[in-house]
């Protein structure tokens, strides 16, 4: 597990870049790895049901990836909906520039990453792909996810996985405690131990 490195912005494990072939958007890619991110080694379990269960993105507008790593899901969202903008965001630099160089590789000319603060603030998202660094600790995941979540659009929906075990259903409790009835939350699957809960922006404050 690299998680004494990967919620770093600079990893203090040396960048050694290596291929990895992985099976995306139903197609095998050859993109390229290192150590000091998450989940170096392909796609982990969490971000496999997201992906399997997830209904396709919007396919216009501006589409959220929160904690990119090496793009899977950020990836995938491009190659589903290369009409739309995909923002891969992470606070590991050497997970943006991973993201950066597999969409290149890929020929994907939509997707940009950025580190949190250099998202216009403006930018509203029509869907938000997530699976969220649970073991951050609760109250950083909570200011997380309060910081985007309210960027969604009015009709836009996020889609986060979370293990059941380290407190999906706890926190689909918070999410409709906090964000309100401007927001819709509910669990839409369980797979393989993790949960799949959906956001839906019904309206503005």
């Amino acid at each position: 597990m690299e998680s004494a490195h990967y919620f770093n912005a600079q990893p203090n494990v040396p960048d050694v870049r290596r291929p990895l072939a992985v099976v995306l958007d139903g197609e095998e890619r050859i993109l390229e790895t290192s150590p000091g991110i998450f989940s170096p080694d392909g796609v982990d379990k969490g971000t496999a049901v997201l992906l399997d269960e997830a209904p396709d993105p919007a396919p216009e507008g501006h589409l959220l990836d929160i904690g990119c790593g090496w793009g899977p899901i950020a990836l995938t969202m491009a190659l589903r909906s290369p009409d739309a903008t995909v923002h891969a965001v992470d606070v590991n630099e050497r997970s943006l520039a991973l993201t950066e160089s597999n969409a290149l590789r890929l020929g994907l000319g939509n997707v940009r990453t950025a580190l949190p603060d250099d998202v216009p603030p403006e930018v509203r998202f029509a869907t938000i792909w997530s699976n969220p660094p649970i073991r951050i600790g609760k109250e950083a995941l909570h200011g997380l996810l309060l910081r985007w979540l309210p960027r969604l659009a009015v009709g836009g929906e996020a889609w986060l996985v979370v293990q059941k075990n380290l407190g999906a259903d706890s926190l689909q409790r918070w999410l409709v405690d906090e964000l309100g009835d401007a927001y819709d939350v509910g669990r839409e699957a369980s797979s393989k131990g993790f949960r799949i809960l959906r956001v839906t922006r019904a309206r503005e404050k």
